[in-house]
């Protein structure tokens, strides 16, 4: 079922919540200029193994309204514990990929991970996102053409190779954003790091990255893992930034085992 969140006056957050009875719960945080629909392929499967998944759409994307402020990691994070509140959520897992990576780990220090038993962190835009020279161009060209930038994300996103229909269909979902938010975030990744948040987290982390991934290096995984204290890194070696899809019966395996 969908509803939505109010999370400051004028501001409403959309939540796709399947299967309310699972007996576990797992909250999914998507990615850069995405929305929840990205972890369809984990939403055909998990559900039907028992559990529950929840889908939210961060401000300024996919079902979510698109005010004209609030595109920092602290209102960020503040939006997800106003869900979890609303919903009463406890014990659940936290499942971020990419800036949803980082907006999940700034969750985790800014609330002291609330309600959180476990963190997953797929090819995690931190402890930086973009660098200046990708940030820039990314800006300009989503400022002049976004249709364009949408389609050269979609081309570099992924190892394995894509269909049309599904380039289509991935473009599509992130053109649902509005162009100020994706703009703004593109700023975000380029001027807020999160090597302070890191050292915070406590909870068992399992750190997932392509290692073909071009848009947010390997390396930067490693790094991760050495920071957080109780983590796991696990190197997904056909995939590029999208493990998620790219290699989903293993990703979906391991979220299982590990949840």
């Amino acid at each position: 079922m969908g509803y939505f969140v109010t999370v400051e006056p004028g501001v409403d957050i959309f939540v796709e919540d399947i299967n309310p009875g699972g007996s576990k719960t797992i909250v999914f945080i998507h990615g850069w200029p995405l929305s929840h629909k990205q972890f369809e392929y984990q939403f055909n499967v998990l559900p039907a193994r028992g559990y529950r998944c929840i889908g939210i759409d961060w401000r300024g994307f996919g079902n979510s309204d698109k005010p004209i402020s609030g595109y920092n990691y602290n209102r960020l994070a503040d939006d997800i514990r106003s869900v979890v509140d609303s919903l009463q959520l406890d014990n659940f897992a936290l499942v971020g990929h990419s800036t949803g990576g980082a907006i999940a780990i700034r969750y985790m220090s800014r609330y002291n991970g609330y309600g959180v038993s476990k963190l997953v962190l797929i090819d995690a835009a931190a402890p930086v996102g973009y660098t200046t020279e990708t940030a820039n161009t990314l800006l300009k060209e989503t400022l002049n053409d976004r249709p364009k930038m949408m389609q050269g994300v979609s081309d570099t996103f992924f190892f394995q190779y894509i269909t049309g229909p599904f380039s289509k269909w991935f473009v599509q979902m992130g053109l649902q954003a509005a162009s100020w938010s994706t703009a703004a975030i593109i700023v975000l990744l380029r001027d807020e790091t999160l090597h302070a948040d890191l050292q915070q987290i406590v909870a068992p982390t399992l750190i997932i990255h392509g290692i073909h991934d071009k848009v947010i290096p390997f390396s930067q995984a490693e790094e991760i893992n050495q920071k957080i204290k109780n983590s796991q890194l696990v190197p997904f070696q056909y995939s590029g930034h999208g493990p998620f899809w790219e290699e989903r019966d293993k990703f979906n395996q391991l979220l299982i085992q590990f949840i």
